[in-house]
């Protein structure tokens, strides 16, 4: 891993909660402040009474080192990491179970200039129970970091993340295209006369059976005297000619 011949100090942030009942809500809050280092480019060992940090940025050509010794021990197998593009988050859990918080979290009293209060965490140790539950749902175990290995817990627990690759599964709704099918099994053969849309025998049979419009049956009506009353003329005028032809004679 690359380094530079004076690693920087990251800013180191931090806060806590306490409890002598519930161990998990009695622990650390520790972000260290690395922005840009992968993986593959830091190294975090963590042990009961202390942790010691390593990284470098080939984005920012900067490496970063910081050893922190704690107040009390912590509990290393329950304790759960996230790293970020930003940050590596811990949650360090507090080995022995007690009501009163820390009074501070390096076992020197003497202040650092890196060391701050992470006040977007913090509250005040009789205000925890009004405080709003905190959510690790993205920390794994400490496992799975650079230099973790022999740390048991894993980083396993977020493989477990890989799970997500089974939504892929959702790719089977494409599935519902087999409605332009049957349409969910719906028989539209049998939904009253819809099956033969578009045809036209059944509209030329229909026009056949309708029953004349009263206009037009009383104009039937008025030819067919008409036509009477000219073969009556006809015929008049057919009798008065032989009438004719019989007087010359």
């Amino acid at each position: 891993m690359a380094t530079t011949a004076t690693p920087a100090t990251p800013e180191v942030l931090w806060a806590q909660r306490s409890s002598a009942t519930d161990a998990s809500k009695n622990f650390i809050y520790l972000t260290i402040s690395v922005p840009d280092i992968p993986p593959s480019n830091l190294k975090l060992d963590l042990k009961p009474q202390g942790l010691s940090f390593e990284g470098h940025s080939e984005t920012l050509k900067k490496s970063y080192k910081v050893d922190l010794e704690f107040y009390a021990e912590i509990d290393t197998e329950q304790s759960k990491v996230h790293h970020t593009g930003k940050n590596v988050e811990m949650k360090l859990q507090k080995k022995e179970l007690k009501e009163e918080y820390w009074p501070r979290l390096l076992k020197d009293s003497k202040r650092v200039h890196f060391l701050k209060t992470d006040f977007d965490k913090w509250v005040d140790e009789d205000e925890q129970d009004e405080a709003p539950e905190d959510d690790f749902s993205q920390f794994g175990g400490m496992g799975g970091m650079p230099g973790m290995g022999g740390m048991g817990g894993g980083m396993g627990g977020m493989g477990g993340m890989g799970g997500m690759g089974g939504m892929g599964g959702m790719g089977g709704m494409g599935g519902m295209g087999g409605m332009g099918g049957d349409f969910g099994g719906i028989d539209f053969s049998k939904l009253g006369g819809g099956g033969d849309l578009g045809g036209d025998d059944d509209d030329d049979d229909d026009d056949d059976d309708m029953p004349p419009l009263e206009g037009e049956e009383e104009e039937e009506v008025g030819e067919n005297k008409t036509a009477d009353t000219s073969k009556g003329d006809a015929g008049k005028e057919g009798a008065v000619k032989d009438d004719g032809d019989n007087a010359a004679k």
